[in-house]
């Protein structure tokens, strides 16, 4: 079975959550087996929003999964970016696994998210979905959509 990883830093904005669980949906229809990495307040947050783990049954934490992280583990990455920091572990996770990546790009101030988008673009070659969102995860996850629709057909072909 493919394996999926999903990067989640600090759980400021509200989308994140509800956008979690709907990657990880997503990627469990499309044959993965989906893992998330996470700080612990967000792994929180996941815990209240699917607590009978329907959507995410592996949760981990993303420091102790950084140390024993190898190549060829996952097939599919997804980070969630809207900080410095979530794009530094989405870097880093992104070298390590040398595999299939998205990075998923948000924030509400317009400068700050073209920067974030830069600065995933001139340090990786993932797949970039990016929209200004904070409260409404709707733009996101529309673009989200249209990737993981590419992504599958690509496998299917």
């Amino acid at each position: 079975m493919k394996k999926a990883i999903i990067l989640l830093g600090c759980p400021e904005s509200p989308s994140q959550t509800p956008l979690t669980i709907y990657a990880a949906h997503k990627l469990t229809e499309m044959g993965y087996e989906v893992s998330v990495a996470s700080t612990p307040s967000a792994k929180k947050l996941v815990e209240v929003a699917d607590p009978v783990e329907y959507y995410v049954q592996n949760k981990i934490d993303i420091e102790s999964c950084l140390d024993n992280l190898e190549e060829g583990e996952f097939d599919l990455l997804l980070g969630f970016v809207a900080k410095d920091a979530a794009v530094s572990y989405f870097v880093t996770f992104y070298h390590i696994l040398n595999t299939k990546s998205l990075a998923l790009v948000f924030h509400r101030d317009p400068e700050k998210l073209e920067n974030f988008e830069n600065s995933v673009r001139e340090n990786t070659n993932a797949d970039i979905a990016s929209a200004r969102a904070y409260h409404n995860p709707t733009p996101l996850r529309v673009r989200l959509d249209r990737v993981l629709d590419k992504i599958d057909k690509k496998e299917d072909s």
